[in-house]
């Protein structure tokens, strides 16, 4: 079953499918170490991982197992960083959230209010009932975040990602269906 990309609105951002003139921006984002160093997985150092995530994205529309959006300032059409529910499972009713910005993103409340709008687009649209987000201990911001979209802290994944040597522990987020004040 497919799973079309939404493109949703908020008063100061766009969310729509990714698209060709993306690849410049998106590769920035991905190999800049500092907006990476709470991630699972290394900065991007070649170009071909453009094409596998955009590659990426349709493959998660064709089969119907989640969205990855991009993210643009509807002011000026900038893009500010990509969001995305993946792992959907219609039996279990969930899904997982992720989120990614440009380092001049952060700081603006882009982050909240993007992932805000997807996760009313995926308790409609998906008919969720549980949305799962994890973050790196030490990525406080990115905590804050789910927490003011009423996330609840449900435990710690200890040394759950070793990237670059650097080993880690993640935080487990849940927010329940009825708990989400949309």
């Amino acid at each position: 079953m497919s799973l079309p990309t939404p493109t949703l609105e908020t008063e100061r951002l766009r969310l729509r499918p990714f698209g060709a003139a993306d690849a410049d921006d998106l590769f920035a984002l991905q190999s800049d170490a500092h907006v990476l160093r709470y991630w699972d997985s290394p900065p991007w150092t070649d170009r071909a991982s453009v094409a596998r995530f955009m590659a990426g994205c349709q493959q998660m529309a064709e089969e119907g197992s989640g969205a990855r959006v991009a993210v643009e300032r509807r002011s000026d059409g900038v893009f500010v960083g990509w969001g995305t529910f993946n792992s959907w499972n219609p039996d279990f009713r969930s899904a997982s959230l992720g989120y990614c910005f440009d380092r001049a993103a952060w700081g603006h409340g882009y982050a909240t209010e993007a992932a805000h709008v997807l996760l009313a687009w995926a308790f409609g649209a998906l008919d969720l009932n549980r949305v799962q987000a994890e973050t790196d201990t030490r990525n406080v911001a990115s905590a804050r975040v789910l927490e003011k979209l009423g996330f609840q802290r449900e435990g710690t994944l200890r040394e759950d990602c070793i990237v670059n040597g650097d080993v880690s522990d993640s935080w487990v987020y849940g927010l329940l269906r009825r708990d989400w004040t949309g």
